[in-house]
């Protein structure tokens, strides 16, 4: 039997416009906030869920951070500062990263309307494109209003340069992500592009530019995936 887990109390009653005004204010943004159920989010049920990840202001942030000289910054420091927002709003931290088992965040960032499958499979999302990158999650225990989800999905009237950018289609309308060409691709010195700059085809998503994404966050990232 799945355990429930439960919000601490929330009786400040919180504004949505105060928590995104809060993870601003350390480098964040308001992925997509959604009112979970169990059969819709699985171990949670109640209250509001608050999906929070990196913007423009992210970058930054992290580098001026005393995580950012350990040997995992980026996780180090999102789980310090989403730690301290959910001690300061009354609220419960969860992470896509430190499983198994894992919180589901694909299904909560579906689940917000904010997020969709794109052609070549990878998420896509209404502010940042596929230059996506879910930092953590609040859940309060009060159900406050949340913005309207975005619909349809904005692949709808795309022309989807995605299915078409990566030089060795790695990331595809049939497979979706062949990884192993990937990694080929990056070992020779025309994939050296991609290390410095970041994905081809994720950065070929018009709304890709809503990230603010410094090139040097990509090939932070990218060295993480692909190590010399």
């Amino acid at each position: 039997m799945t355990e429930r887990l439960s919000p601490s109390s929330n009786p400040a009653a919180l504004t949505y416009a105060e928590i995104e005004q809060a993870a601003r204010d350390v480098g964040l943004i308001i992925m997509g906030a959604l009112h979970p159920r169990i059969a819709d989010a699985k171990q949670l049920e109640g209250g509001t869920l608050v999906l929070l990840g990196a913007g423009a202001a992210f970058w930054p942030a992290l580098k001026s951070s005393p995580e950012w000289q350990s040997d995992d910054p980026v996780d180090r420091w999102s789980s310090r500062v989403i730690g301290q927002m959910a001690q300061d709003l009354s609220a419960q931290a969860h992470f896509p990263f430190g499983g198994p088992p894992y919180a589901p965040f694909i299904d909560w960032a579906l689940k917000s309307g904010r997020t969709f499958s794109s052609p070549v499979g990878a998420l896509v999302h209404d502010e940042v494109g596929m230059m996506i990158s879910f930092r953590g999650a609040l859940h309060f225990a009060d159900e406050f209003a949340v913005p309207k989800a975005s619909d349809p999905s904005p692949c709808s009237i795309c022309a989807a340069p995605c299915t078409q950018a990566c030089p060795v289609g790695a990331l595809n309308s049939q497979t979706f992500y062949d990884v192993e060409a990937c990694h080929g691709y990056l070992a020779t010195p025309e994939g050296q592009t991609c290390l410095a700059g970041g994905c081809l085809a994720r950065l070929s998503c018009p709304l890709s530019v809503g990230a603010g994404r410094d090139p040097e966050q990509s090939a932070h990232h990218m060295r993480a995936f692909h190590p010399s």
